[in-house]
């Protein structure tokens, strides 16, 4: 996992295109909490813009019979002073943050620790892995939090395929992010 470093660039996928990043848009209940989500994976990005734009048809978000879903491509500048936090691997403890996150009351601990910091870098738990999450969390694997359960969700995930995630998650963080461009990235099949 990279940290976040000065210059680096980064994708974000959506049903839009995304120039001014809005915290207040952004859900809550996501792997790192609410933030704005990229990545150094301009195909994950691209893959994700599919995804963002059918479940925004499918919620009225966009009309059904729109052809793009769009790539915005940031540069992170000036981010000395913003706290980072990095998930070096995709183990215990990112798995019980993801949890806190997405489960309200759930690992109450990890959650207060992450509050403080700008920017939480670590794999991604996407919809490929949202069944084993939920098997998780319904605790399918043992009792959620249990050495074994941990274990055996972690195995299936297969962490060393998961791709990155930077969850930019104050607004001074936000405010690092220079919009350099955006792609359309075409639906028709």
């Amino acid at each position: 996992m990279k940290p976040l470093s000065e210059g680096m660039t980064l994708y974000h996928g959506s049903y839009c295109a995304v120039v001014e990043p809005d915290l207040s848009k952004c859900s809550k209940y996501k792997d790192f909490g609410q933030g704005f989500y990229l990545t150094t994976s301009l195909s994950q990005a691209r893959s994700f813009a599919k995804i963002s734009a059918t479940k925004a048809k499918s919620n009225g978000i966009v009309p059904t019979n729109e052809k793009y879903a769009w790539v915005s491509v940031f540069r992170a500048t000036d981010i000395s002073e913003l706290k980072c936090f990095v998930f070096h691997d995709a183990d215990i403890e990112w798995l019980h943050c993801i949890i806190a996150h997405r489960r309200n009351g759930a690992f109450t601990e990890i959650r207060k620790k992450m509050i403080d910091y700008d920017v939480i870098c670590g794999k991604i738990a996407n919809d490929d892995t949202n069944a084993t999450i939920t098997a998780y969390m319904g605790n399918v694997f043992g009792q959620m939090g249990s050495a074994n359960a941990d274990n055996v969700c972690i195995g299936l995930l297969i962490p060393q395929r998961l791709k990155d995630q930077y969850c930019f998650r104050s607004q001074r963080a936000i405010s690092s992010l220079k919009f350099i461009s955006k792609e359309a990235i075409d639906l028709e099949p």
